[in-house]
């Protein structure tokens, strides 16, 4: 490979201006301007886009010419049959984009310390020279040996084959944006092949089914089809995704809902250790708790559920101070079918007036306060739609349930799961908890440290379905469902990678879209998507981003902060194509 990027077969011009955001080139003829064939490789001197180097004292810099114009004097003389016979002198102007180091012009300098000066000589950038670029960005010297994959080539240069580190890529989290129709779906199954030809990981969220193509391919575990076959048992729901679901408002509903799950995490606990515990014994449905040695008190239950009016406190005190800590963690293990019932029971005052030792009896405000979320638990637990996908009627050893079948794929030598969302309906915001409930479950585990010595890519297709969503209750309360901003903003040290695909980047949180280290920019053409990318990306800017709305079909920016400089070019198409393609009128 040419080491050497000033040869002199490649020289186009000097540069006669500098200015903190551009220089000016001074063209000696417009000949230097045309395509030409050097050592086999073709070269386009002159059109918009191309990448130039630059021969400084010191330092050499790679820029890219934005524009091509002719002085003032020739401009008024150009004609085809001047064109022809004429010589003229344009000139051009060209960002700067990085520098390196003269002598060794594989080490990059991030920023620009220096400019050229004025008589600078210009060369184009040879294919070789802007490869090796490419595949050395976001690649650190202890981790040299980092995998690659080929993502594309360049839009001007389709010779020029693009090969781009995986750490760069995921390393910071990814996001792939573009309207409709600009090759995003494509983008992402590349990305998909690139971990896959690796030997990585990832996890696809489908917000549609485009991607079924992936199923039945040797590198793909057995979809999960969410409402169809697989479910997310309702016992691995947090406590706070429970509230999301129920919606309690936060002056009466809230704390006896709390005190319901308690209760009802108590009566679970004494089923399942009674047998075990010298101090608990069975007596009809009732429990008797052994508080001395020569005292036992009764814990009533009726229907299944803990009554607490006007009986003792101590028995259930004390069972709950023996088990605090299953009691009180955020998990959901109790049966939720008895939840409606339970409620009901909590709503009592919180001491017997005639005897402090006993709850006191039936509090009638209290239980019309929590009509409202009787009615909406018991529509909860009987809604044909949750019932399927959260499995309330069902065991969670039964197979297709979806916490089993992530944990068989981190342990299994496949490299994707798909998690399908394609039957899922839209109906009661299921789509978003259903989503923020595996994103919380995948951000404990990272926290955990489990994917520290083998990291996960978690996708996210149409994104802006999932982020930035909250649920009201009836006081207009709002709870934000925000375990992918989680995500974004700490699990990149713990080995949990996001990329989100999304048409609509102005509706992703600000805060979730500045996580993204890398950007893949399809066509853009509404301004606010615009900006949120410019404000979002640090090394997007004006000139970069003048291009979105002409891109073609499958032609994206590659920009972020890996990259130095952003880059335009056109993906190549996955082997597994998407279903994306736009139905046809006949």
């Amino acid at each position: 490979m040419n080491r050497n990027p000033f040869e002199h077969n490649y020289f186009i011009g000097y540069i006669n201006q500098v200015t903190p955001q551009y220089v000016k080139v001074h063209f000696p003829s417009s000949v230097l301007l045309k395509s030409f064939v050097f050592k086999g490789e073709q070269y386009n001197g002159g059109l918009v886009g191309n990448y130039v180097v630059i021969e400084g004292e010191q330092h050499g810099f790679l820029g890219k010419m934005l524009e091509i114009s002719l002085p003032e004097n020739e401009r008024l003389e150009l004609s085809e049959k001047s064109f022809q016979n004429k010589e003229f002198h344009p000139t051009a102007k060209v960002e700067i984009l990085l520098s390196f180091d003269l002598f060794n012009p594989v080490e990059v300098e991030k920023g620009l310390n220096s400019l050229p000066s004025v008589g600078a000589k210009v060369f184009v950038c040879s294919s070789n020279f802007i490869k090796r670029y490419f595949k050395g960005f976001g690649v650190k010297k202890e981790t040299a040996n980092t995998p690659v994959f080929d993502l594309g080539c360049l839009t001007y240069d389709k010779s020029t084959e693009i090969e781009i580190s995986q750490q760069a890529i995921f390393g910071r989290h990814c996001a792939v944006v573009g309207t409709t129709g600009g090759g995003k779906s494509y983008t992402v199954s590349k990305l998909i092949e690139g971990i896959i030809a690796n030997k990585g990981k990832a996890i696809l969220i489908d917000a549609t089914g485009e991607y079924t193509t992936h199923d039945n391919e040797p590198y793909s575990a057995t979809p999960a089809i969410l409402a169809n076959g697989a479910f997310f048992h309702y016992t691995n729901l947090t406590i706070g995704d429970l509230f999301v679901l129920l919606r309690p408002s936060g002056q009466v509903q809230a704390p006896k809902l709390m005190e319901a799950i308690k209760s009802l995490k108590i009566l679970r606990i004494l089923e399942n250790t009674h047998a075990d515990n010298v101090n608990v014994t069975k007596a009809g449905n009732d429990f008797k708790v052994k508080i001395k040695d020569n005292i036992v008190e009764l814990i009533k239950v009726d229907g299944g559920t803990i009554t607490k009016e006007n009986q003792l406190m101590r028995p259930f005190n004390r069972l709950y101070d023996q088990n605090i800590v299953d009691v009180e963690s955020l998990n959901s293990d109790f049966d939720i079918r008895l939840l409606a019932n339970q409620i009901i029971k909590e709503c009592i005052w919180d001491i017997d007036r005639n005897d402090h030792m006993k709850w006191g009896g039936r509090n009638e405000t209290h239980l019309n306060n929590c009509i409202s979320l009787i009615l909406r638990t018991k529509s909860l637990i009987n809604n044909p739609l949750f019932n399927t996908i959260f499995g309330f009627k069902k065991n969670k050893t039964e197979k297709g349930e979806l916490i089993k079948e992530i944990q068989e794929f981190f342990k299994g030598d496949k490299n994707l799961l798909r998690i399908g969302f394609e039957q899922v309906g839209y109906d009661f915001q299921a789509r978003e908890i259903l989503a923020n409930a595996i994103g919380k479950y995948l951000l404990e585990e990272s926290r955990r440290g489990n994917f520290k010595s083998k990291p996960i890519v978690l996708f996210i297709d149409e994104a802006h379905q999932y982020l930035n969503r909250s649920v009201k209750d009836e006081y207009f309360e709002m709870t934000r469902l925000d375990s992918f901003d989680q995500i974004a903003k700490e699990c990149r040290k713990y080995g949990l990678f996001l990329c989100l695909a999304t048409q609509m980047p102005r509706d992703i949180p600000q805060g979730t879209l500045s996580q993204m280290g890398t950007f893949i920019v399809h066509r853009l053409i509404n301004p606010f998507d615009k900006d949120a990318v410019e404000n979002a990306c640090s090394s997007a800017n004006k000139n970069s981003l003048s291009f979105l709305p002409v891109l073609g079909a499958g032609e994206a920016i590659l920009m972020g902060v890996d990259f130095p400089m952003p880059v335009i070019l056109k993906i190549n198409k996955p082997h597994i194509e998407p279903n994306s393609s736009t139905p046809q009128f006949v």
